[in-house]
Protein backbone atom coordinates (compact mmCIF):
# COMPACT_ATOMS: atom_id res chain seq x y z
CA UNK A 1 0.00 0.00 0.00
CA UNK A 2 1.53 3.51 -0.66
CA UNK A 3 1.96 5.91 1.37
CA UNK A 4 1.81 9.59 0.72
CA UNK A 5 3.50 12.28 2.93
CA UNK A 6 2.62 15.80 3.64
CA UNK A 7 5.36 18.25 4.98
CA UNK A 8 4.02 21.13 6.54
CA UNK A 9 6.28 23.74 8.13
CA UNK A 10 5.74 27.06 9.96
CA UNK A 11 6.07 30.23 7.41
CA UNK A 12 9.60 31.61 7.25
CA UNK A 13 8.67 35.11 8.48
CA UNK A 14 6.95 33.46 11.71
CA UNK A 15 8.53 33.17 15.19
CA UNK A 16 9.13 29.37 15.73
CA UNK A 17 9.37 29.25 19.14
CA UNK A 18 9.84 25.39 19.16
CA UNK A 19 12.38 25.73 17.28
CA UNK A 20 14.03 28.15 18.96
CA UNK A 21 13.59 25.70 21.72
CA UNK A 22 15.37 23.12 20.49
CA UNK A 23 18.17 25.29 19.01
CA UNK A 24 18.58 26.47 22.85
CA UNK A 25 19.03 23.06 23.75
CA UNK A 26 21.31 21.92 21.22
CA UNK A 27 23.39 25.18 22.10
CA UNK A 28 23.54 23.86 25.77
CA UNK A 29 25.02 20.33 24.73
CA UNK A 30 27.40 22.42 22.77
CA UNK A 31 26.25 21.55 19.58
CA UNK A 32 27.01 25.00 18.46
CA UNK A 33 27.28 24.35 14.16
CA UNK A 34 23.32 24.48 14.07
CA UNK A 35 22.91 27.87 13.85
CA UNK A 36 19.13 27.68 13.63
CA UNK A 37 16.47 25.21 14.12
CA UNK A 38 12.80 25.30 12.37
CA UNK A 39 10.02 22.70 13.21
CA UNK A 40 7.35 21.39 11.39
CA UNK A 41 4.79 18.64 10.68
CA UNK A 42 4.82 15.32 8.72
CA UNK A 43 1.74 13.47 7.89
CA UNK A 44 1.70 9.88 6.34
CA UNK A 45 -1.56 9.31 4.58
CA UNK A 46 -1.40 5.14 3.75
CA UNK A 47 -3.98 4.53 0.87
CA UNK A 48 -5.03 1.37 -0.90
CA UNK A 49 -4.86 1.28 -4.71
CA UNK A 50 -2.15 3.08 -6.50
CA UNK A 51 -1.24 7.02 -5.44
CA UNK A 52 -1.96 8.48 -9.07
CA UNK A 53 -1.85 12.00 -10.01
CA UNK A 54 -5.69 12.31 -8.91
CA UNK A 55 -5.00 10.96 -5.95
CA UNK A 56 -2.09 13.79 -5.05
CA UNK A 57 -4.36 16.32 -6.62
CA UNK A 58 -6.58 15.30 -3.84
CA UNK A 59 -4.15 15.53 -1.32
CA UNK A 60 -2.73 18.34 -1.72
CA UNK A 61 -6.21 20.45 -2.01
CA UNK A 62 -6.27 18.20 1.79
CA UNK A 63 -3.07 19.16 2.94
CA UNK A 64 -3.68 22.85 1.92
CA UNK A 65 -7.37 23.21 3.52
CA UNK A 66 -7.35 20.58 6.30
CA UNK A 67 -3.93 19.27 7.40
CA UNK A 68 -2.05 22.89 7.55
CA UNK A 69 -3.32 26.66 8.56
CA UNK A 70 -2.55 28.82 5.65
CA UNK A 71 -2.34 31.59 7.97
CA UNK A 72 0.93 30.80 9.70
CA UNK A 73 2.11 27.51 7.68
CA UNK A 74 2.96 26.55 4.67
CA UNK A 75 2.69 22.83 2.52
CA UNK A 76 6.16 22.22 1.76
CA UNK A 77 5.89 18.83 -0.26
CA UNK A 78 3.38 16.30 -1.14
CA UNK A 79 5.13 13.27 -2.12
CA UNK A 80 4.55 9.15 -2.77
CA UNK A 81 6.94 7.63 -0.19
CA UNK A 82 9.35 5.11 -1.61
CA UNK A 83 9.52 1.72 0.05
CA UNK A 84 12.01 -0.81 -0.85
CA UNK A 85 11.84 -4.16 -2.20
CA UNK A 86 11.27 -5.81 1.56
CA UNK A 87 11.18 -3.30 3.96
CA UNK A 88 8.07 -2.00 5.69
CA UNK A 89 6.94 0.97 6.64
Amino acid sequence: MPTIVVEVMPKAELLDPQGKAVAGALRRLGKTEFTGVRVGKRFELTVEGPADAALLAEVQELADTVLSNSVIEDVTDVYVLEVAAGETH
